[in-house]
Protein backbone atom coordinates (compact mmCIF):
# COMPACT_ATOMS: atom_id res chain seq x y z
CA UNK A 1 0.00 0.00 0.00
CA UNK A 2 1.15 3.68 -1.10
CA UNK A 3 2.15 5.76 1.76
CA UNK A 4 0.28 8.91 2.13
CA UNK A 5 1.75 12.40 1.42
CA UNK A 6 3.72 14.03 4.14
CA UNK A 7 1.80 17.53 4.96
CA UNK A 8 2.11 20.78 6.11
CA UNK A 9 -0.69 21.87 8.11
CA UNK A 10 -2.44 25.25 9.16
CA UNK A 11 -3.57 28.36 7.52
CA UNK A 12 -0.92 29.31 5.38
CA UNK A 13 -2.26 32.75 4.91
CA UNK A 14 0.82 34.83 3.03
CA UNK A 15 2.83 32.02 3.32
CA UNK A 16 5.47 33.96 5.38
CA UNK A 17 8.64 32.66 7.26
CA UNK A 18 6.83 31.01 9.74
CA UNK A 19 4.81 29.08 7.19
CA UNK A 20 7.66 27.99 5.01
CA UNK A 21 9.59 26.94 7.80
CA UNK A 22 6.57 24.00 8.37
CA UNK A 23 6.79 23.93 4.75
CA UNK A 24 10.40 23.12 4.70
CA UNK A 25 9.87 21.05 7.81
CA UNK A 26 7.19 18.73 5.37
CA UNK A 27 9.66 18.48 2.40
CA UNK A 28 12.23 16.70 4.70
CA UNK A 29 10.04 14.58 5.97
CA UNK A 30 8.87 13.84 2.24
CA UNK A 31 12.23 13.54 1.10
CA UNK A 32 12.87 10.87 3.87
CA UNK A 33 10.18 8.78 3.66
CA UNK A 34 9.89 9.04 -0.21
CA UNK A 35 6.43 10.14 -0.92
CA UNK A 36 4.94 13.49 -1.87
CA UNK A 37 5.05 17.12 -0.25
CA UNK A 38 1.64 18.48 0.55
CA UNK A 39 -0.09 21.05 2.54
CA UNK A 40 -3.28 21.04 3.79
CA UNK A 41 -5.17 24.41 5.01
CA UNK A 42 -8.35 25.66 5.81
CA UNK A 43 -11.03 27.29 3.71
CA UNK A 44 -13.05 29.39 4.61
CA UNK A 45 -9.82 30.18 7.16
CA UNK A 46 -11.54 28.88 10.75
CA UNK A 47 -11.24 33.42 11.56
CA UNK A 48 -14.28 34.44 8.79
CA UNK A 49 -16.07 31.17 10.14
CA UNK A 50 -16.41 32.06 13.93
CA UNK A 51 -15.99 36.15 13.26
CA UNK A 52 -18.90 36.41 10.12
CA UNK A 53 -18.97 40.47 10.14
CA UNK A 54 -14.79 40.62 10.79
CA UNK A 55 -13.55 43.04 8.71
CA UNK A 56 -10.97 42.15 5.81
CA UNK A 57 -8.25 40.35 7.41
CA UNK A 58 -6.92 37.67 4.70
CA UNK A 59 -3.04 38.67 3.13
CA UNK A 60 -3.83 36.75 0.08
CA UNK A 61 -6.21 34.81 -2.47
CA UNK A 62 -6.43 31.35 -2.82
CA UNK A 63 -5.17 31.85 -5.96
CA UNK A 64 -2.29 33.23 -4.77
CA UNK A 65 -1.43 30.91 -2.24
CA UNK A 66 -2.15 28.02 -5.32
CA UNK A 67 1.14 30.24 -6.97
CA UNK A 68 3.16 30.48 -3.98
CA UNK A 69 2.88 26.92 -2.88
CA UNK A 70 3.30 25.71 -6.65
CA UNK A 71 6.39 27.97 -6.48
CA UNK A 72 7.79 26.09 -3.67
CA UNK A 73 7.57 22.97 -4.71
CA UNK A 74 4.34 21.68 -3.18
CA UNK A 75 2.92 18.96 -5.19
CA UNK A 76 -0.32 18.54 -3.06
CA UNK A 77 -2.58 20.78 -1.86
CA UNK A 78 -5.91 19.92 0.60
CA UNK A 79 -8.24 22.57 1.05
CA UNK A 80 -10.16 21.48 4.03
CA UNK A 81 -13.79 22.74 4.51
CA UNK A 82 -13.76 24.41 7.80
CA UNK A 83 -17.55 24.81 8.82
CA UNK A 84 -19.69 23.52 11.63
CA UNK A 85 -19.12 19.65 11.51
CA UNK A 86 -15.22 20.42 11.57
CA UNK A 87 -15.69 22.79 14.31
CA UNK A 88 -17.51 20.62 16.43
CA UNK A 89 -15.07 17.59 15.98
CA UNK A 90 -12.47 16.73 18.77
CA UNK A 91 -8.76 16.83 18.20
CA UNK A 92 -9.19 12.99 18.01
CA UNK A 93 -12.02 13.03 15.57
CA UNK A 94 -9.98 15.37 13.49
CA UNK A 95 -7.05 13.31 13.43
CA UNK A 96 -9.42 10.23 12.28
CA UNK A 97 -11.34 11.79 9.66
CA UNK A 98 -9.23 14.35 8.87
CA UNK A 99 -5.87 13.44 8.31
CA UNK A 100 -6.00 9.96 8.21
CA UNK A 101 -9.26 9.11 6.47
CA UNK A 102 -9.72 12.05 4.17
CA UNK A 103 -5.96 12.72 3.55
CA UNK A 104 -4.28 9.56 4.39
CA UNK A 105 -0.87 11.46 5.82
CA UNK A 106 2.51 9.47 6.75
CA UNK A 107 3.71 12.60 8.22
CA UNK A 108 2.03 16.27 9.07
CA UNK A 109 4.03 18.76 10.14
CA UNK A 110 2.78 21.71 12.15
CA UNK A 111 3.84 25.05 14.18
CA UNK A 112 4.48 24.89 18.08
CA UNK A 113 1.26 26.64 18.25
CA UNK A 114 -1.17 25.19 16.99
CA UNK A 115 -4.54 24.42 17.46
CA UNK A 116 -7.43 22.79 16.38
CA UNK A 117 -10.51 21.08 17.26
CA UNK A 118 -13.63 22.05 19.35
CA UNK A 119 -12.80 25.22 21.58
CA UNK A 120 -8.99 24.83 20.41
CA UNK A 121 -8.47 22.10 22.83
CA UNK A 122 -6.26 20.36 20.61
CA UNK A 123 -2.12 21.73 20.44
CA UNK A 124 1.19 20.07 19.18
CA UNK A 125 1.65 18.17 21.51
CA UNK A 126 -1.49 16.38 21.76
CA UNK A 127 -1.31 16.13 18.04
CA UNK A 128 2.04 14.35 18.06
CA UNK A 129 0.11 11.99 20.91
CA UNK A 130 -2.69 11.01 18.97
CA UNK A 131 -0.26 10.63 15.52
CA UNK A 132 1.73 8.07 17.47
CA UNK A 133 -1.79 6.26 18.00
CA UNK A 134 -3.46 6.51 14.62
CA UNK A 135 -0.12 5.93 12.68
CA UNK A 136 1.45 9.23 11.45
CA UNK A 137 4.35 11.19 12.66
CA UNK A 138 4.08 15.08 13.16
CA UNK A 139 6.57 17.20 13.54
CA UNK A 140 6.50 20.63 15.57
CA UNK A 141 8.15 23.98 14.13
CA UNK A 142 9.70 26.43 16.32
CA UNK A 143 8.69 29.86 16.29
CA UNK A 144 10.23 31.84 13.63
CA UNK A 145 11.79 35.54 14.25
CA UNK A 146 12.11 38.51 12.14
CA UNK A 147 14.27 41.42 14.24
CA UNK A 148 13.44 39.91 17.53
CA UNK A 149 10.09 38.98 17.41
CA UNK A 150 7.48 36.03 15.91
CA UNK A 151 6.69 36.44 12.38
CA UNK A 152 3.00 35.71 12.32
CA UNK A 153 -0.01 36.91 9.93
CA UNK A 154 -1.21 39.37 12.77
CA UNK A 155 1.95 40.97 12.79
CA UNK A 156 2.31 41.30 8.80
CA UNK A 157 -1.15 42.74 8.66
CA UNK A 158 0.23 45.53 11.23
CA UNK A 159 3.17 46.30 8.72
CA UNK A 160 0.79 46.64 6.36
CA UNK A 161 -1.60 49.01 8.12
CA UNK A 162 1.05 51.06 8.63
CA UNK A 163 2.36 51.12 5.06
CA UNK A 164 5.53 49.49 6.14
CA UNK A 165 6.39 47.31 3.19
CA UNK A 166 10.21 46.62 4.19
CA UNK A 167 9.19 44.80 7.06
CA UNK A 168 6.22 43.20 5.20
CA UNK A 169 8.43 42.28 2.56
CA UNK A 170 11.22 40.48 4.80
CA UNK A 171 8.44 38.33 6.46
CA UNK A 172 7.09 37.58 3.71
CA UNK A 173 10.23 36.63 1.85
CA UNK A 174 9.38 38.91 -1.24
CA UNK A 175 7.01 41.75 -2.00
CA UNK A 176 2.91 41.37 -0.94
CA UNK A 177 1.18 40.94 -3.75
CA UNK A 178 -2.45 41.06 -3.81
CA UNK A 179 -4.51 40.01 -6.76
CA UNK A 180 -8.42 40.77 -8.32
CA UNK A 181 -10.76 41.78 -11.11
CA UNK A 182 -10.52 44.75 -12.86
CA UNK A 183 -13.36 46.51 -13.05
CA UNK A 184 -15.01 49.37 -15.13
CA UNK A 185 -14.69 52.68 -12.96
CA UNK A 186 -15.88 56.34 -13.82
CA UNK A 187 -13.19 56.85 -16.13
CA UNK A 188 -11.42 59.92 -14.40
CA UNK A 189 -7.62 58.68 -14.53
CA UNK A 190 -8.19 58.55 -17.92
CA UNK A 191 -9.35 61.82 -18.32
CA UNK A 192 -6.79 63.17 -16.56
CA UNK A 193 -3.74 61.54 -18.37
CA UNK A 194 -3.36 58.49 -15.52
CA UNK A 195 -5.59 55.76 -16.95
CA UNK A 196 -6.33 53.02 -13.62
CA UNK A 197 -7.05 49.91 -13.60
CA UNK A 198 -9.51 49.85 -10.64
CA UNK A 199 -10.39 46.82 -8.14
CA UNK A 200 -12.00 46.01 -4.78
CA UNK A 201 -9.70 43.93 -2.33
CA UNK A 202 -12.63 42.11 -1.04
CA UNK A 203 -11.61 39.90 1.98
CA UNK A 204 -7.82 40.76 1.30
CA UNK A 205 -6.69 43.35 4.18
CA UNK A 206 -6.24 46.81 3.65
CA UNK A 207 -3.17 48.41 3.66
CA UNK A 208 -2.57 52.17 5.00
CA UNK A 209 -4.49 54.65 2.13
CA UNK A 210 -2.16 56.25 -0.05
CA UNK A 211 -0.11 56.20 -2.73
CA UNK A 212 2.77 53.07 -3.61
CA UNK A 213 5.42 51.98 -6.17
CA UNK A 214 4.08 48.93 -7.62
CA UNK A 215 4.86 45.82 -9.96
CA UNK A 216 1.94 44.95 -11.92
CA UNK A 217 0.81 41.82 -14.15
CA UNK A 218 -1.80 39.94 -15.88
CA UNK A 219 -3.05 36.82 -14.45
CA UNK A 220 -0.84 34.21 -16.18
CA UNK A 221 1.64 36.24 -17.98
CA UNK A 222 5.69 36.05 -16.78
CA UNK A 223 6.45 39.57 -16.88
CA UNK A 224 5.71 42.26 -14.32
CA UNK A 225 5.12 46.26 -15.58
CA UNK A 226 6.41 49.02 -13.24
CA UNK A 227 3.76 50.86 -12.13
CA UNK A 228 1.93 53.30 -9.44
CA UNK A 229 -0.68 52.42 -7.12
CA UNK A 230 -3.47 54.33 -4.58
CA UNK A 231 -5.82 52.24 -2.27
CA UNK A 232 -7.69 54.68 -0.87
CA UNK A 233 -11.33 56.55 -1.24
CA UNK A 234 -9.90 59.64 -3.32
CA UNK A 235 -11.06 62.16 -1.20
CA UNK A 236 -10.25 65.01 -3.73
CA UNK A 237 -12.73 63.59 -6.28
CA UNK A 238 -15.65 62.90 -3.98
CA UNK A 239 -15.11 59.93 -1.44
CA UNK A 240 -16.36 56.63 -2.04
CA UNK A 241 -15.25 52.80 -0.47
CA UNK A 242 -11.67 51.74 -0.31
CA UNK A 243 -9.99 50.94 -3.61
CA UNK A 244 -7.42 50.04 -5.50
CA UNK A 245 -6.26 52.06 -8.70
CA UNK A 246 -3.30 51.14 -10.31
CA UNK A 247 -1.48 52.99 -13.08
CA UNK A 248 0.51 50.54 -15.16
CA UNK A 249 3.85 52.15 -17.01
CA UNK A 250 3.50 52.04 -20.51
CA UNK A 251 0.65 49.78 -21.00
CA UNK A 252 -2.16 50.26 -23.76
CA UNK A 253 -3.46 46.93 -23.88
CA UNK A 254 -7.22 46.31 -22.24
CA UNK A 255 -6.93 45.04 -18.46
CA UNK A 256 -11.29 44.96 -17.71
CA UNK A 257 -12.39 41.97 -16.21
CA UNK A 258 -8.82 40.52 -15.92
CA UNK A 259 -6.84 39.46 -13.19
CA UNK A 260 -4.31 41.94 -12.11
CA UNK A 261 -1.42 41.04 -9.63
CA UNK A 262 -0.12 44.40 -7.74
CA UNK A 263 3.41 43.83 -5.92
CA UNK A 264 3.99 46.57 -3.07
CA UNK A 265 7.19 47.64 -3.43
CA UNK A 266 7.48 50.96 -1.31
CA UNK A 267 4.71 53.37 0.34
CA UNK A 268 5.63 57.14 -0.91
CA UNK A 269 2.71 59.28 0.67
CA UNK A 270 -0.25 59.14 2.10
CA UNK A 271 -3.81 59.94 0.98
CA UNK A 272 -4.79 63.55 1.28
CA UNK A 273 -7.62 65.87 0.31
CA UNK A 274 -5.95 68.49 -2.41
CA UNK A 275 -7.87 71.86 -3.34
CA UNK A 276 -8.58 70.64 -6.77
CA UNK A 277 -8.08 68.46 -9.97
CA UNK A 278 -4.97 70.77 -11.07
CA UNK A 279 -2.85 69.81 -7.60
CA UNK A 280 -3.88 66.54 -7.68
CA UNK A 281 -2.67 66.14 -11.18
CA UNK A 282 0.31 67.91 -9.80
CA UNK A 283 1.31 65.28 -7.27
CA UNK A 284 0.43 62.37 -9.40
CA UNK A 285 3.02 63.42 -11.90
CA UNK A 286 5.49 63.15 -8.95
CA UNK A 287 3.83 60.18 -7.53
CA UNK A 288 4.95 58.36 -11.10
CA UNK A 289 8.38 60.24 -11.05
CA UNK A 290 8.90 58.67 -7.81
CA UNK A 291 7.64 55.51 -8.54
CA UNK A 292 9.72 55.06 -11.96
CA UNK A 293 12.93 55.94 -9.54
CA UNK A 294 12.24 53.59 -6.97
CA UNK A 295 11.79 50.50 -9.19
CA UNK A 296 14.24 52.00 -11.12
CA UNK A 297 16.64 49.96 -8.95
CA UNK A 298 14.17 46.47 -7.84
CA UNK A 299 13.83 43.64 -9.35
CA UNK A 300 10.30 42.42 -9.85
CA UNK A 301 8.71 39.27 -8.09
CA UNK A 302 9.78 36.10 -9.21
CA UNK A 303 6.08 34.52 -9.33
Amino acid sequence: MAKGAAIALGNFDGLHAGHRAVIESAREAANRLGVKLGVATFEPPPRRFFQPDAPPFRLMTPRRREIALDAVGVEEVHLLRFDAVMAAMTDKEFCKRVIVDEIGASSVSVGFDFRFGRGRMGDAASLQRIGAELGFEVKIVAEVKGDGVKVSSSRVRETLERGDMAAATAALGGPWIVDAIVEHGEKRGRKLGFPTANMQLGEIVHPLHGVYAVWAREDGATSWRPGVANFGRTPTTGERDALLEVVVFDFTGNLYGKRLHTAFVKFLRPEVEFGGLEELVVAMKQDVAEARGVLAGARPPLL
